[in-house]
């Protein structure tokens, strides 16, 4: 048998060009490995600040909150491993380690005695309390 083959400098070329560049498939297991940005909602009443931060995968005791005034900082800890074995031959181990952070200044100072964080299903609600402010004295001058 006789085999023609048409010759085609371009894809020839192209073929030539990426025999040695890696290809990489569209994971979505590796993908979410490594924690992303954590998303944040923050809403203002008369007496509160209400925030909610979704942070799947983190663990209570890895969250860590600061409240500087009106600064607050909301930070986790996040390690991640995983191993798959196949008849006690490690196929694949990943492994995570690294610091969620966010801050953000609020309008009014937070009363730190009495905020409150609660962590349910992935989801941290804070409540911040506005911190009454101090009706300006004032002074009689004799």
């Amino acid at each position: 048998m006789l085999n023609v083959t048409r010759f085609n400098p371009l894809v020839d070329a192209f073929e030539n060009w990426s025999r040695g560049v890696p290809v990489w498939l569209a994971n979505a297991e590796a993908r979410a490995s490594a924690p992303m940005q954590f998303r944040m909602d923050v809403t203002e009443n008369d007496k509160e600040y209400q925030v909610l931060a979704e942070m799947p995968g983190v663990k209570k005791e890895e969250i860590s909150i600061t409240i500087n005034g009106n600064e607050v900082a909301v930070s986790a800890e996040v390690k991640h491993e995983k191993e798959v074995t196949n008849g006690g031959v490690v196929l694949r181990t990943e492994r995570y380690y690294g610091k969620l952070q966010r801050a953000f200044t609020l309008g009014h100072e937070v009363d730190e005695a009495t905020a409150q964080a609660k962590y349910n299903d992935g989801v941290l609600q804070l409540t911040l309390p506005k911190k009454i402010a101090a009706a300006a004295k004032r002074l009689a001058v004799h």
